[in-house]
């Protein structure tokens, strides 16, 4: 595989190939269609993470294959290919391109300190302000939540919603288009990833890694 020096945008065959592989997830399908795979889409997503290399850190794309072990699912390989550069993360499938950034999960002391945070009027308005900034440009704010409050706080705190976050980051989606193929594709994360970097730096102060040791 033949890394580009430049990016010039993923190849026409990224978004075919991908639906291809939601119709058929086999070793066959992946195994006749792997240069498809190398060229249209590892290749331009290295070639997109080293042009982001010098604003936002290196990057590493993940393995296209699926930890089946435990799940009920054994389909062998994903159906989308991701990268990450620190907190940011970058997605190209049948959705077309993603661009995200923030703390997707979060472990059980990230969970207590960002509470903590949200919980202060100080922290928790400053958040709340960076999270409307980012929905007014256009960015969608997700995670994963509790369904009830979190044990101590109260039910009518006026950050109560934010408080029964397990995970927050913040993302934009732009459907398969030609910009997908052409180096425009380049402006569109990075432009997303600055409007996150806000997010990401508050996170980063208030909730930072987790003390806890990996399993």
């Amino acid at each position: 595989m033949t890394v580009p020096a430049t990016f010039s945008g993923f190849g026409e065959g990224a978004v075919e190939f991908y639906d291809g592989l939601e119709a058929d997830n086999s070793k066959a399908y992946w195994t006749d269609r792997r240069d498809v795979y190398e060229q249209d889409v590892k290749a331009p997503m290295l070639a997109l993470l080293a042009a982001l290399e010098p604003e936002f850190g290196p990057g590493k794309v993940f393995r296209p294959y699926r930890d089946v072990r435990f799940a009920a699912d054994k389909s062998p390989y994903k159906t989308h290919c991701g990268a990450v550069a620190g907190p940011f993360y970058v997605e190209v499938g049948p959705r077309g391109l993603v661009a995200a950034g923030g703390y997707y999960q979060m472990a059980p002391d990230q969970v207590a300190r960002f509470r903590t945070a949200v919980a202060e009027d100080r922290r928790g308005t400053e958040l709340e302000r960076l999270l409307d900034t980012l929905t007014a440009d256009g960015l969608t704010v997700a995670g994963e939540r509790l369904r009830t409050r979190p044990r101590g706080y109260d039910a009518d705190h006026p950050r109560i919603d934010l408080l029964r976050h397990k995970g927050i980051y913040g993302s934009r989606v732009w459907p398969p288009d030609d910009v997908l193929h052409e180096p425009g594709a380049l402006d569109r994360v990075a432009t997303a990833w600055r409007a996150l970097t806000p997010l990401v730096e508050w996170l980063a102060d208030h909730v930072g890694r987790s003390d806890q040791p990996r399993r």
